[in-house]
């Protein structure tokens, strides 16, 4: 077995899949590589919201496998609803961390707009933090937060406490952000899941063979003292077994060089 880097971060593996069979192969694979979690798409375990016990018996019994659920929804009553049940879902199968992606498209919305959705979403965070739960916005392209100034928007009107921010590379640089080192140390404080996803020409790609200069990302990283969770978000046409032994090893060189460039 490989042996995860000796770093305060955890990492965790994200990737769909399209049967049981693939996703019996990334809950076995996961650790075995060195991975402390996996962060789970909706497609994962939807099918179970209703029936967590059933999820439980099917899936439970592996450390690390439910760290974390990603869903992607709206803000709205139902929206809210929506999301209160994956968070009261996540609860029962040991999940510690939810993901969420806002699913409204950012022409649609006003920097007021993003204001009100950090109020409503702050809410929520504070009551999934009394099930030992913590709450994450995602960044994504075509989403309210996508541009610096919207970041800055939405984490000055969120209550303190209430929210974390998963921070994906991928889409940021898909929005035009190109120094993402910049905004791992601006926005800090607030970041307690990153989601390392490499690009080239819009599309994405395993870790290290996309457009994405992850050397400054480390750099950073280490220069905030990050000690969240650091997650390889792999949806390139890569498969499972190579994916997750190609990612870890680059996420591995990527902070042992940074422990070596301090000593």
């Amino acid at each position: 077995m490989t042996h995860a880097p000796s770093d305060a971060a955890r990492l965790a593996f994200s990737t769909p899949t399209s049967n049981e069979t693939e996703q019996r192969r990334l809950f076995e694979g996961f650790g075995r590589c060195g991975f402390h979690g996996l962060q789970l798409k909706s497609g994962q375990y939807a099918r179970y919201l209703e029936e967590p016990e059933r999820f439980l018996a099917q899936w439970g019994g592996v450390p690390g496998a439910t760290a974390g659920l990603i869903y992607g929804g709206e803000l709205d009553e139902s929206g809210i609803a929506s999301l209160q049940h994956v968070l009261s879902f996540a609860s029962t199968i040991g999940s510690e961390m939810v993901v969420f992606c806002h699913s409204r498209p950012r022409s649609e919305v006003t920097h007021d707009d993003i204001r009100h959705f950090a109020g409503r979403l702050s809410t929520v965070g504070e009551a999934a933090a009394q099930w030992g739960i913590r709450l994450s916005l995602h960044n994504h392209y075509n989403q309210p937060v996508m541009h610096r100034a919207d970041f800055e928007v939405f984490l000055d009107a969120a209550t303190p406490g209430a929210l974390g921010l998963t921070l994906d590379t991928a889409h940021l640089h898909k929005s035009g952000i190109r120094d993402i080192a910049a905004m791992v140390r601006d926005f800090g404080s607030f970041i307690d899941n990153v989601h390392l996803k490499d690009i080239r020409d819009n599309q994405f790609k395993t870790l290290g063979h996309g457009e994405i200069d992850f050397e400054d990302v480390f750099e950073a990283l280490h220069e905030i003292g990050f000690a969240g969770w650091l997650c390889a978000d792999e949806e390139s046409d890569t498969g499972i077994h190579e994916s997750l032994h190609a990612s870890f090893e680059f996420i591995e060189r990527g902070l042992h060089s940074k422990q070596k460039d301090r000593t």
